[in-house]
């Protein structure tokens, strides 16, 4: 158990370029009181097969440059029946082959399994520790919906019949990957140290 700190910054550097993961991080932990203040840095990454073990990286390397406490997330999707691609990769999949070259893949597959993971990585001069979520669903045979972003469009979580991009910010915060890890992350970090807005 770590012992009670207290954080000299006023908020959380948020570390990515990708503000439509900051606008849903914020939105979530702003029902912890816990601020974001986005750093829109690009950050180093391996190359693993996993999310957790990328996340914690760019979070160290990221506050070896900022030096203030901070988060990085990432996220991937995993199709079962591609062997859990794009996994790791999705970001650069979605960029290369996007939402259409999957949905290719996928044609005539019956098992249309998949789940979203988010890693999330909280660093400061302290601490390196990784939060996951991880959210069910199956691949749409469609694209749907105009909300949200990346892999949105073709993802429909389990026991839902929209997909995420379908869905309004407030109702996909309570039930994605990053709202569990984020949770998670939120729930831990109000525990272990007084924070000051």
């Amino acid at each position: 158990m770590l012992s009670k700190e207290e954080l000299k910054q006023p908020s959380i550097l948020f570390v990515s370029k990708n503000k439509n993961k900051f606008i849903e991080a914020s939105y979530i932990l702003s029902s912890f009181n816990i601020k974001l203040e986005w750093a829109p840095y690009s950050k180093l990454e391996i190359q693993s097969s996993s999310l957790t073990d990328i996340a914690s990286f760019a979070a160290k390397n990221a506050f070896e440059s900022i030096k203030k406490p901070l988060i990085v997330e990432d996220d991937g999707l995993f199709i079962k029946v591609l062997k859990g691609f794009p996994g790791p990769f999705s970001s650069y999949v979605y960029n290369t082959i996007g939402l259409n070259g999957i949905l290719k893949l996928m044609e005539s597959v019956d098992d249309r399994e998949c789940f979203f993971e988010s890693a999330v990585a909280f660093c400061d001069q302290n601490i390196n520790k990784v939060f996951v979520g991880r959210v069910y669903g199956e691949i749409s045979r469609v694209i749907k919906g105009s909300y949200g972003f990346g892999f949105d469009p073709i993802f429909i979580p389990k026991g839902e019949n929209l997909t995420f991009a379908e869905m309004p910010l407030n109702y996909k915060c309570s039930i994605s990957h990053r709202a569990v890890a984020l949770r998670d992350f939120a729930k831990w970090f109000l525990k272990n140290f007084k924070y000051y807005l």
